[in-house]
């Protein structure tokens, strides 16, 4: 292969991988933060697309304008659906492992539910909208104007949060509560604001890469049920509660996958993916990217 071709390559890996790292922080941030394992993220996602496809499509509104719409959407409904649910199983649960086990239950429940309402009100067809399609010419190869805007857009966002996380005292309570929630609350940090806040802001993120997703492809009600496996792989790869890991663990990811499907076949691209979930289980289950 030239050297043209193995760019090419590289980057519509990390085009997809920019992706799976902005779900994969969302998810992480409520695993990390709250002990939720919410397998219903995907779902979010899919939502955040359909809102956007409809404003797009009925409205005639741009993408661009319907991202920080769908992430204020998609933030009050994780706040609602917080109090609605998790905010009480976490005041029942003896402990944090029957929390999370119920949780987990509740997350179930919540995938089934959103998506059987989305494939009522929209129905099981493939939708879409054109939005900036023509090419881009990048040293030497071509990738959609589109895919590109996709990908800077996401790694935009995820930046944005480790940021948020890093530099600031709303990020400093977060990640305090991380490592030790105990030690956090007896200091003041008061986690029956910060949870819901940081439960709505995941979903909030999963929003965007849905409002992201649909510039570029086709959406399904079923699109989230894969990506919140594949952001399940990404926080196993970077490590959970690690934000640096995560969004490390989804560029590689992409990257594995494309060079995974180029020399081997585009069929096997959920045997890669799950392949490498497992070895990083069995050989690093802290994380690639974990110190310890």
């Amino acid at each position: 292969m030239s050297a043209t071709a193995w760019f090419e390559l590289i980057a519509s890996g990390l085009i997809t991988g920019g992706i799976y790292a902005l779900v994969g922080l969302g998810l992480n941030l409520q695993y990390g933060l709250m002990r939720i394992l919410n397998i219903a993220h995907g779902e979010f996602l899919m939502l955040g697309a359909y809102v956007t496809w409809m404003a797009a499509t009925l409205l005639g509104w741009s993408p661009l304008a319907m991202l920080p719409a769908v992430f204020v959407l998609l933030l009050g409904l994780g706040l609602m659906i917080h109090r609605l649910t998790f905010r009480k199983l976490a005041a029942d649960a003896p402990n944090v492992d029957v929390f999370e086990a119920r949780g987990l239950m509740v997350a179930f429940g919540l995938m089934f539910l959103v998506q059987n309402l989305a494939a009522w009100a929209w129905g099981g067809d493939l939708r879409g909208y054109d939005y900036l399609t023509q090419p881009v010419h990048v040293g030497g190869t071509q990738f959609a104007a589109n895919k590109l805007l996709v990908f800077g857009l996401a790694l935009l966002f995820s930046l944005a949060l480790m940021a948020l996380l890093r530099f600031t005292l709303l990020g400093k309570g977060v990640r305090a509560l991380m490592q030790s929630p105990i030690g956090a609350q007896l200091v003041g940090i008061d986690t029956k604001r910060l949870h819901p806040l940081m439960f709505g802001v995941g979903l909030g993120l999963s929003g965007v890469a849905g409002c992201l997703l649909s510039m570029a492809y086709t959406i399904t009600p079923a699109m989230g049920e894969p990506y919140t496996v594949t952001a399940l792989i990404v926080i196993t790869l970077g490590g959970f509660g690690s934000m640096g890991g995560t969004l490390a663990g989804g560029l590689l990811l992409g990257v594995i996958e494309a060079l995974g499907m180029h020399f081997t076949n585009p069929s096997l691209k959920s045997l890669l993916s799950y392949g490498v979930f497992i070895a990083v289980l069995l050989w690093r289950p802290n994380g690639l990217f974990s110190k310890r």
